[in-house]
């Protein structure tokens, strides 16, 4: 399976690295129009810890470039938009900031975190402007396909809706990249298998897999120290993620094999800590399997 990094280098004969930035906008399973407080595994942070604070999109792009140009001699970058859904809200203010951000000239993808119910037709014809200009990718958070548990964690959305917007923005030429997260509360290593075969049927351009961290100050985090329930371990973690790469299709592009989640917030599982391990206990399965 193509690991994104290689793909870029092809693409671009260098190695690009993303900016992760803020768009300022909310979700509207925070706001009150779906629910209160997001997904139950969702920080406050909207799952962007790691962005530019809020504010002029300059200056946060000037900021992250100075971060990463500390250790690196990095001439060109993604423009990751991550925390909350940034399709929802304004849309004049919304292609106004995307169009500033994609015109630069050393952004050469913008990719835009999003819920699929909050892609209506003006958000994309939006988008289909923008990607005519350069590509855009859409990070659409799925989680899994299973509605019991989309239902425990509040996802706030049919499955039938994340297929229509994958559908339509694949017929548009866009590219999707879809979240998946592992050791959701009552999945089965079947349930959470069924999923990548399930996205295997749909062809998505691009994957994130991650293990599920519970986190402080979340709905799922009470939950957990209210009434601990059973995590996975690294070892069935790592065993998922080699499975899950045998059965996806070649053209699809693995983005992330495991996260990076906010390590003041972590309340469990502590192994998550060491990327490192991780991914290289990943690696070595992968080559054995591939071995066999």
């Amino acid at each position: 399976m193509r690991m994104l990094s290689d793909v870029l280098k092809e693409q671009y004969g260098e190695k690009i690295y993303k900016l992760s930035l803020t768009s300022g906008c909310t979700c509207p399973n925070r706001d009150g129009t779906l629910g209160y407080g997001g997904c139950t595994f969702c920080s406050e942070g909207g799952s962007g810890e790691f962005a530019s604070a809020p504010g002029d999109i300059e200056e946060q792009i000037e900021e992250a470039k100075e971060r990463i140009c500390r250790k690196t001699d990095a001439k060109r970058f993604i423009a990751y938009f991550q925390a909350y859904t940034n399709t929802y809200g304004d849309i004049d203010r919304l292609s106004a900031l995307y169009r500033k951000v994609i015109q630069r000239e050393d952004i050469v993808i913008l990719s835009l975190g999003t819920r699929p119910d909050c892609l209506d037709d003006s958000v994309l014809e939006m988008i289909r402007e923008l990607n005519r200009i350069k590509p855009v990718w859409i990070e659409l958070g799925l989680q899994t396909m299973h509605e019991a548990t989309a239902e425990r964690v509040h996802r706030g959305y049919r499955l039938q809706t994340f297929e229509n917007a994958l559908c339509r923005l694949k017929s548009m030429s866009v590219k999707v990249i879809v979240h998946v997260i592992f050791g959701l509360p009552g999945e089965s290593t079947e349930e959470m298998l069924q999923t990548v075969r399930y996205l295997a049927t749909l062809r998505p351009d691009g994957i994130k897999i991650q293990m599920l961290n519970i986190l402080k100050g979340t709905e799922l985090g009470r939950q957990y120290e209210a009434a601990p329930f059973q995590l996975l371990t690294m070892e069935e973690y790592t065993d998922l993620v080699v499975r899950s790469m045998q059965l996806l299709p070649e053209e699809t592009v693995l983005h992330r094999m495991t996260g990076d989640g906010p390590g003041d917030l972590l309340i469990a599982p502590d192994w998550v800590r060491n990327k490192k391990k991780v991914l290289n206990t990943i690696r070595k399965k992968e080559a054995a399997s591939a071995g066999e």
